[in-house]
């Protein structure tokens, strides 16, 4: 049977679509220069009715810095928008309340509520070519990278979150990012102050430190003629070290432990520590694989389901062009297998293997086979691949802002992760909280002897 044919196009429908892009073109001067001046509006809306309402108090800010300094006022300088130099005030003197007078700049269009951080001259003169557009919108209170650090998911470079930011900058979006910082703030409540280089839990420690940082670090040994086992954990993972001895002690012999989650920042706030970066594999990932391809180090996808580390591995040589990946393989093997996979993986010259089996499988994998693996770094990155495949979507960047990104991956597969996060994750808060009252009579499970090697 003959299909029937389309119908045609109208004649009038190209030269419409021509007519309504030029339209959008001449309108889009009028709707940027709208939605700026509704956002200065709102700056002042804003700070005019914050100094309003806490004018008892800067009036006694203001006598207190007095009486201290001899002034009211201290001002430092910043780079604005234009890059033209202004002074960002506070109140001078000691104690509390000293920020309040930023409010001023605010008032008087130096600076807005949401924009990037005000930068010292020294600073801003750094700031890389392609990220000079930073400095067309005003400095602001709110910037995403800000909000990032918070809950330690700023990653990326400063400046090119910020330029991300601009281009991305609407008058929506400026009101949900200003509302995911003062949300983030109620949340998070006083940073502590005390940072030390590692954070313990229940017996374990983990380093504290920033991905970039922890990045290098692998690359570093990676280069090296030694053999480090790296692990990431999170809450549900330190829920099965508190039962399980044999994945407690891998825990207790790997070189590095990288903190992982929104629950192991709320587990360090309970201590009175703060955890510097949240380095969780997943963001982990990419500037682990830019950084071995300008290394030239290969690396090996181990597990998941069949295909799955094969399309984390193109996407990422996508991504990564120069990216040398040695091998993939994918996590459904028998025993009897096994010793020709490690041949496999020793054959292909990978420096870094990633070995995605879920925990604590993967780490007891790794560290039972370490001394037959060539790679230098082993590590054991749970669900990753299947992010990089895209089998699984991440959780969009603001949830991720809010430190909800638990809650996108319980709605995505809740029969599966509800006991993980419903139950596991107040178990975990609690057994922290148990561990800042009495952390001398905590009670642990006795750890087994490391078995002699093969």
């Amino acid at each position: 049977m003959k299909m029937p044919s389309p119908p045609l196009p109208s004649p009038l429908s190209g030269a419409r679509r021509r007519w309504r892009a030029a339209l959008r073109r001449r309108l889009a001067p009028v709707s940027n220069r709208a939605s700026e001046a509704l956002a200065r509006g709102l700056d002042l809306l804003v700070s005019l009715t914050l100094l309003l309402l806490l004018s008892p108090l800067l009036m006694a800010r203001a006598l207190l810095s007095w009486h201290q300094a001899g002034r009211v006022l201290n001002g430092q300088t910043r780079v604005g928008r234009f890059q033209v130099p202004f002074r960002q005030w506070s109140f001078a003197g000691e104690g509390r309340w000293r920020g309040l007078a930023v409010w001023l700049n605010v008032l008087t269009g130096e600076m807005a509520l949401v924009g990037p951080r005000p930068l010292p001259p020294e600073e801003a003169a750094t700031i890389p070519a392609q990220d000079l557009v930073r400095f067309s919108v005003r400095p602001g209170l709110v910037s995403a990278f800000g909000v990032r650090s918070r809950v330690g998911i700023a990653h990326e470079r400063e400046s090119a979150m910020d330029r991300e930011q601009v281009y991305q900058q609407g008058l929506r979006g400026d009101v949900g990012l200003a509302t995911r910082a003062v949300l983030a703030g109620v949340l998070g409540g006083q940073r502590p102050r005390e940072i030390p280089p590692r954070l313990n839990l229940f017996g374990i420690e983990l380093t504290n430190t920033t991905m970039a940082e922890a990045v290098d670090w692998i690359l570093g040994q990676a280069a090296e003629d030694g053999k480090v086992q790296v692990a990431f954990v999170n809450p549900d993972c330190l829920n099965i070290a508190w039962r399980d001895t044999d994945y407690r002690q891998v825990l207790l012999n790997a070189e590095r432990v990288l903190p992982d989650g929104i629950g192991i920042h709320l587990g360090g706030r309970i201590l009175g520590q703060a955890l510097r970066a949240n380095v969780n594999g997943t963001d982990l990932f990419p500037l682990l694989c830019a950084g071995a391809a300008e290394r030239a180090l290969p690396i090996y996808l181990l597990g998941a389901r069949p295909g799955i580390a094969a399309a984390a591995a193109a996407a990422m040589c996508q991504r990564v062009p120069e990216l040398r990946v040695a091998g993939t393989r994918d996590g459904y093997f028998s025993a009897a297998e096994e010793p020709q996979i490690i041949a496999d993986i020793n054959r292909s010259g990978a420096r870094i293997l990633l070995v995605a089996f879920g925990v604590p499988r993967q780490d007891l994998w790794i560290s039972r086979w370490r001394a037959h693996l060539d790679p230098a770094v082993c590590m054991g990155v749970g669900g990753l691949f299947d992010f990089y495949s895209g089998r699984i979507p991440r959780a969009p960047i603001w949830m991720r802002e809010l430190g909800l990104e638990w809650v996108y991956r319980l709605l995505q597969e809740p029969g599966r992760m509800w006991r993980r996060y419903v139950i596991g994750n107040p178990l975990f808060l609690f057994r922290v909280w148990r561990q800042s009252r009495q952390p001398h009579r905590l009670t642990l499970p006795q750890v087994k002897q490391p078995p002699a090697d093969d």
